[in-house]
Protein backbone atom coordinates (compact mmCIF):
# COMPACT_ATOMS: atom_id res chain seq x y z
CA UNK A 1 0.00 0.00 0.00
CA UNK A 2 1.40 3.38 -1.03
CA UNK A 3 2.12 5.78 1.81
CA UNK A 4 0.14 9.00 1.77
CA UNK A 5 2.14 12.18 1.27
CA UNK A 6 3.06 14.03 4.46
CA UNK A 7 1.53 17.46 3.89
CA UNK A 8 1.82 20.04 6.67
CA UNK A 9 -0.53 22.98 7.10
CA UNK A 10 1.27 25.78 8.90
CA UNK A 11 -0.59 26.96 11.99
CA UNK A 12 0.29 30.56 12.79
CA UNK A 13 -3.07 31.59 14.23
CA UNK A 14 -4.77 32.84 11.05
CA UNK A 15 -6.61 30.86 8.44
CA UNK A 16 -9.37 28.41 7.75
CA UNK A 17 -7.20 25.49 8.81
CA UNK A 18 -9.94 22.89 9.17
CA UNK A 19 -11.45 23.45 5.74
CA UNK A 20 -7.98 23.27 4.16
CA UNK A 21 -7.33 20.09 6.17
CA UNK A 22 -10.56 18.50 4.91
CA UNK A 23 -9.78 19.52 1.33
CA UNK A 24 -6.34 17.92 1.47
CA UNK A 25 -7.79 14.77 3.02
CA UNK A 26 -10.32 14.50 0.18
CA UNK A 27 -7.42 14.97 -2.24
CA UNK A 28 -5.64 11.94 -0.79
CA UNK A 29 -3.08 13.45 1.58
CA UNK A 30 -2.39 12.77 5.25
CA UNK A 31 -2.23 16.40 6.37
CA UNK A 32 -1.04 17.67 9.73
CA UNK A 33 -1.67 21.10 11.24
CA UNK A 34 1.53 22.21 12.94
CA UNK A 35 3.77 25.05 14.04
CA UNK A 36 6.72 22.74 14.75
CA UNK A 37 9.79 23.61 12.65
CA UNK A 38 11.07 20.01 12.60
CA UNK A 39 7.74 18.67 11.35
CA UNK A 40 7.64 21.37 8.66
CA UNK A 41 11.21 20.55 7.56
CA UNK A 42 10.41 16.82 7.26
CA UNK A 43 7.25 17.26 5.17
CA UNK A 44 6.72 16.19 1.56
CA UNK A 45 4.74 19.37 0.96
CA UNK A 46 3.84 22.54 2.85
CA UNK A 47 0.60 24.53 2.74
CA UNK A 48 0.50 28.13 3.99
CA UNK A 49 -3.17 29.14 4.30
CA UNK A 50 -4.52 32.42 5.60
CA UNK A 51 -7.38 34.86 5.84
CA UNK A 52 -7.17 38.42 7.10
CA UNK A 53 -4.64 41.23 6.86
CA UNK A 54 -1.10 40.87 5.49
CA UNK A 55 0.54 42.70 8.40
CA UNK A 56 -1.20 40.47 10.94
CA UNK A 57 -0.24 37.36 9.01
CA UNK A 58 3.45 38.24 8.88
CA UNK A 59 3.51 39.28 12.53
CA UNK A 60 1.81 36.07 13.67
CA UNK A 61 4.04 33.93 11.46
CA UNK A 62 6.95 35.45 13.36
CA UNK A 63 9.97 33.18 13.65
CA UNK A 64 8.32 30.55 11.49
CA UNK A 65 9.02 32.83 8.51
CA UNK A 66 12.66 31.70 8.46
CA UNK A 67 11.54 28.06 8.71
CA UNK A 68 9.19 28.47 5.75
CA UNK A 69 11.79 30.21 3.58
CA UNK A 70 14.43 27.58 4.34
CA UNK A 71 12.04 24.67 3.72
CA UNK A 72 10.80 26.17 0.44
CA UNK A 73 14.25 25.75 -1.10
CA UNK A 74 13.79 21.96 -1.06
CA UNK A 75 10.10 21.28 -0.40
CA UNK A 76 7.07 22.21 -2.52
CA UNK A 77 5.02 24.96 -0.90
CA UNK A 78 1.46 26.09 -1.70
CA UNK A 79 0.21 29.44 -0.40
CA UNK A 80 -3.56 29.95 -0.35
CA UNK A 81 -5.30 33.37 -0.36
CA UNK A 82 -3.46 35.48 2.27
CA UNK A 83 -0.85 32.71 2.27
CA UNK A 84 -0.16 33.43 -1.40
CA UNK A 85 0.14 37.16 -0.74
CA UNK A 86 2.63 36.51 2.06
CA UNK A 87 4.88 34.75 -0.46
CA UNK A 88 5.44 38.06 -2.25
CA UNK A 89 8.08 40.72 -1.59
CA UNK A 90 5.78 43.25 0.07
CA UNK A 91 2.22 44.48 0.59
CA UNK A 92 0.72 47.95 0.81
CA UNK A 93 -2.10 46.77 3.11
CA UNK A 94 -2.18 49.12 6.16
CA UNK A 95 1.24 50.52 5.23
CA UNK A 96 4.18 48.89 3.47
CA UNK A 97 5.15 45.52 4.96
CA UNK A 98 7.73 42.95 3.89
CA UNK A 99 6.66 39.49 2.84
CA UNK A 100 8.57 36.23 2.61
CA UNK A 101 10.17 37.19 -0.72
CA UNK A 102 9.69 33.74 -2.26
CA UNK A 103 7.87 35.07 -5.34
CA UNK A 104 8.88 38.40 -6.93
CA UNK A 105 6.15 41.03 -6.85
CA UNK A 106 4.04 43.18 -4.56
CA UNK A 107 0.53 43.11 -3.15
CA UNK A 108 -1.73 46.05 -3.98
CA UNK A 109 -5.30 47.08 -3.19
CA UNK A 110 -8.05 46.99 -5.78
CA UNK A 111 -9.29 50.49 -6.60
CA UNK A 112 -13.10 50.23 -6.82
CA UNK A 113 -14.55 50.79 -10.28
CA UNK A 114 -18.06 51.60 -11.43
CA UNK A 115 -20.30 48.60 -10.87
CA UNK A 116 -17.57 46.50 -9.23
CA UNK A 117 -17.19 46.33 -5.47
CA UNK A 118 -14.22 45.57 -3.26
CA UNK A 119 -13.71 42.93 -1.95
CA UNK A 120 -13.70 40.69 -4.98
CA UNK A 121 -15.98 37.94 -3.70
CA UNK A 122 -17.48 34.93 -5.44
CA UNK A 123 -16.81 32.77 -8.47
CA UNK A 124 -14.62 34.01 -11.30
CA UNK A 125 -12.56 32.63 -14.16
CA UNK A 126 -8.90 31.76 -14.03
CA UNK A 127 -6.96 31.68 -17.31
CA UNK A 128 -4.40 28.93 -16.85
CA UNK A 129 -0.88 28.36 -18.13
CA UNK A 130 -1.40 24.84 -19.51
CA UNK A 131 2.22 23.81 -18.90
CA UNK A 132 1.95 24.01 -15.11
CA UNK A 133 1.75 20.70 -13.15
CA UNK A 134 -0.53 22.34 -10.57
CA UNK A 135 -3.21 22.59 -13.25
CA UNK A 136 -2.79 19.23 -15.01
CA UNK A 137 -6.10 17.87 -16.27
CA UNK A 138 -7.89 21.23 -16.18
CA UNK A 139 -9.16 23.40 -19.03
CA UNK A 140 -7.41 26.64 -19.89
CA UNK A 141 -10.36 28.46 -18.29
CA UNK A 142 -11.93 27.29 -15.03
CA UNK A 143 -14.16 28.81 -12.34
CA UNK A 144 -12.93 29.10 -8.76
CA UNK A 145 -13.96 30.93 -5.60
CA UNK A 146 -12.35 34.21 -4.45
CA UNK A 147 -12.57 36.46 -1.39
CA UNK A 148 -9.98 39.26 -1.33
CA UNK A 149 -9.49 43.03 -1.43
CA UNK A 150 -5.80 42.96 -2.38
CA UNK A 151 -4.10 41.30 -5.33
CA UNK A 152 -0.62 40.18 -6.28
CA UNK A 153 1.15 42.19 -8.96
CA UNK A 154 3.54 39.49 -10.18
CA UNK A 155 5.74 39.49 -13.28
CA UNK A 156 4.57 37.40 -16.27
CA UNK A 157 7.25 34.69 -15.78
CA UNK A 158 5.88 34.06 -12.27
CA UNK A 159 2.18 34.26 -13.21
CA UNK A 160 0.69 30.82 -13.94
CA UNK A 161 -2.96 31.89 -13.91
CA UNK A 162 -4.63 35.26 -14.34
CA UNK A 163 -8.08 36.64 -13.60
CA UNK A 164 -9.82 39.88 -14.46
CA UNK A 165 -11.71 41.81 -11.82
CA UNK A 166 -11.55 45.59 -12.28
CA UNK A 167 -8.29 44.77 -14.12
CA UNK A 168 -6.19 41.65 -14.78
CA UNK A 169 -4.20 40.27 -11.85
CA UNK A 170 -2.16 37.18 -10.99
CA UNK A 171 -4.53 34.60 -9.50
CA UNK A 172 -1.79 31.95 -9.26
CA UNK A 173 1.98 32.33 -9.07
CA UNK A 174 5.08 30.16 -9.10
CA UNK A 175 8.79 30.51 -8.36
CA UNK A 176 10.94 27.41 -8.05
CA UNK A 177 9.10 24.92 -5.83
CA UNK A 178 6.83 27.63 -4.44
CA UNK A 179 3.25 28.02 -5.71
CA UNK A 180 0.46 30.35 -4.65
CA UNK A 181 -3.24 30.63 -5.46
CA UNK A 182 -5.30 33.71 -4.60
CA UNK A 183 -8.55 31.75 -4.69
CA UNK A 184 -9.69 29.07 -2.25
CA UNK A 185 -9.25 25.60 -3.78
CA UNK A 186 -10.92 24.03 -0.73
CA UNK A 187 -14.08 26.01 -1.63
CA UNK A 188 -13.86 25.59 -5.42
CA UNK A 189 -15.58 22.26 -5.94
CA UNK A 190 -14.14 19.69 -8.33
CA UNK A 191 -11.67 22.16 -9.84
CA UNK A 192 -10.23 23.03 -6.46
CA UNK A 193 -10.03 19.37 -5.48
CA UNK A 194 -8.11 18.62 -8.69
CA UNK A 195 -5.64 21.42 -7.91
CA UNK A 196 -5.02 20.01 -4.44
CA UNK A 197 -4.62 16.51 -5.91
CA UNK A 198 -2.12 17.87 -8.43
CA UNK A 199 -0.15 19.58 -5.68
CA UNK A 200 0.05 16.30 -3.78
CA UNK A 201 0.69 13.96 -6.72
CA UNK A 202 2.34 16.08 -9.43
CA UNK A 203 4.20 18.77 -7.49
CA UNK A 204 5.25 17.11 -4.20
Amino acid sequence: MRMKKRIVIIDYGLGNLRSVLRGLERAGAAPTITADPETIAAADGIVLPGVGAFRDGMEMLGGLADTVVAAASETPLLGICLGMQMLMDSSEEHGIHRGLGLVPGDVKRFVPAAGEKVPHMGWNTIHIDPGTPLFDGLHEEEYVYFVHSYYAAAAPPNTIASTTYIHPFASAVKSGLTYGVQFHPEKSGAVGLKILENFIERVC
